[in-house]
């Protein structure tokens, strides 16, 4: 109990245990990577194409749909409440697993679970709300890492039961139901937020405007930095702004909104920043598309009620082999200013070889290979974009332009959805949609590509330009002196 009591009154321990409980129990879901053969096994016995073009699509609609105010009200209740919201509507999506059947069924199940994916945004941003500035990176990776620990053990859970134990699906969901079920109880247990980023702040003290490092860093070699400056120096001058209206609430509410715009607004005048959010935007609908629709293609490749099913396997390596590649990028000392752009249009290269592989080859193994190879690529890349976008921005503008970036992905996507998968479109073949996805991320890699040939030649240029004007300088004082002497 003492041990109990130290913890609760400690300000950061509880509450950031509690929420990696509740995460280690979110994503212990064995049964997710198997998710296409259990829809078109004998326990819901759907087709193929009912799965890929009638079922899968409603996830993708319902997340678009309600990112946006999700994200707000997130915010406006003070994270925990949406946090249990995400709890019930993980048992309502596996109860409906379990024991509804039918197309119209299934999409309901895909509703709920875009509700789930929408409400993801309260997990990450709840700790800010409870612990100090001062414990900010260390709760970020114990949630993070967490997470991370659950799917990689989930899938492997799965895969396990399923090849050596003979485990049927509906089992496999039933663990699901139960894990997530642990997780809503859990959700009970956090403390309460006093505020949250945009409309539950704290008052500010007065602050004098200018530079308050005694210390303050050398920039000559970072082209970008006071662009970023700006940024984050604006940033922090309009956290004020919503004080003005905290006792009128429909006014307040209205001036939270104008501030984000006009804030959301300012990020993106910032090219460094825009570039970033282009590829992010783009990356991520393409990276979503392929987790949505990658298990009817390997049941394509590899029927399941023929062959031998290993996706838990692979997804358990996909995910450990993407946390290591995010974590190297935290050792590599790169200028991502100069090689960034490169790196982003290298590695995109990267990503639509590997979808053309998985189109083309009928080998399964080959295409599981395709498979860690893009997701490793994406979440690399994603790490490094992430660190330059957070680099330059407040916490609050940093989740602003996150939240704005990943709906235009979803615009994104479901306009790839709409065009490509559903019936209402053009209704295309798994096969014939990832050759689509190869392709997309080909012009993504084609842009990014030539842009940072654009951006070396540029910074090379701007070099030479400047030797050459020193050289000038170092001549004419040569003269002057030598003038002098005589």
């Amino acid at each position: 109990m003492d041990c109990l009591r130290k913890i609760q009154s400690s300000g950061w321990i509880f509450p950031t245990l509690i929420l990696c409980i509740y995460g280690f129990f979110v994503m212990m879901r064995p049964s997710e990577p198997f998710l296409t053969p259990y829809l078109t096994g004998p326990d819901k016995n759907l087709t193929i194409e009912e799965v890929t073009q009638k079922v899968l699509p409603v996830w993708t609609y319902s997340y678009l749909a309600l990112l946006f105010p999700v994200f707000l009200l997130t915010d406006y209740v003070r994270y925990k409440p949406v946090i249990i919201i995400q709890g019930i509507s993980l048992i309502i999506t596996w109860l409906l697993l379990l024991f509804a059947h039918g197309v119209r069924a299934m999409q309901l199940v895909e509703f709920t679970y875009g509700m789930v994916t929408a409400t993801e945004v309260a997990y990450y941003a709840y700790i800010y709300s409870v612990v100090s500035v001062d414990h900010y990176q260390k709760v970020t990776s114990y949630c993070r890492s967490i997470t991370l620990v659950s799917t990689t053990a989930a899938s492997l859970l799965g895969q396990l039961l399923v090849s050596l134990a003979h485990v049927s699906y509906f089992y496999l969901n039933a663990i699901s139901l139960a894990s997530v079920s642990m997780a809503f109880i859990s959700s009970f247990f956090l403390p309460m937020p006093q505020k949250s980023m945009f409309f539950h702040k704290k008052s500010f003290p007065e602050v004098s405007i200018g530079p308050t490092d005694e210390n303050p860093p050398d920039t000559s070699e970072q082209p970008n930095h006071q662009q970023g400056k700006d940024v984050r120096t604006s940033s922090e001058n309009s956290q004020k702004t919503p004080q003005l209206f905290k006792n009128q609430d429909p006014k307040h509410f209205l001036a939270v909104l104008v501030q984000l715009c006009k804030d959301l607004m300012e990020c993106y005048t910032t090219k460094k920043l825009l570039y970033w959010s282009i590829w992010w935007a783009l990356a991520t609908a393409g990276f979503n598309q392929i987790l949505n629709y990658v298990q009817v293609l390997w049941d394509d490749k590899a029927p399941s009620h023929s062959s031998a099913v290993y996706n838990g396997a692979v997804e358990a390596i996909a995910t450990f082999l993407s946390s290591i590649t995010s974590l190297a990028v935290g050792y590599v000392k790169v200028n991502w200013d100069v090689t960034g752009e490169l790196a982003l249009g290298i590695f995109s290269a990267l990503d639509a070889g590997s979808l053309f592989l998985m189109h083309f080859t009928w080998n399964i193994w080959v295409c599981y290979a395709a498979y860690i190879v893009f997701k490793a690529c994406y979440m690399l890349l994603i790490t490094i974009a992430t660190f330059q976008i957070a680099v330059s921005l407040s916490m609050e503008r940093y989740a602003l332009m996150f939240g704005f970036n990943n709906f235009v992905a979803l615009l994104i996507q479901t306009l790839l959805t709409v065009t490509v998968v559903d019936s209402t479109g053009l209704g295309l073949d798994i096969g014939t949609q990832f050759l689509i996805y190869g392709s997309y991320f080909a012009a993504i890699a084609g842009i990014f590509l030539i842009r940072s040939i654009y951006t070396i030649i540029s910074i090379k240029c701007q070099r030479n330009i400047a030797g050459n004007f020193q050289t000038n300088e170092a001549e004419d004082q040569n003269i002057n002196g030598y003038a002098t002497r005589l």
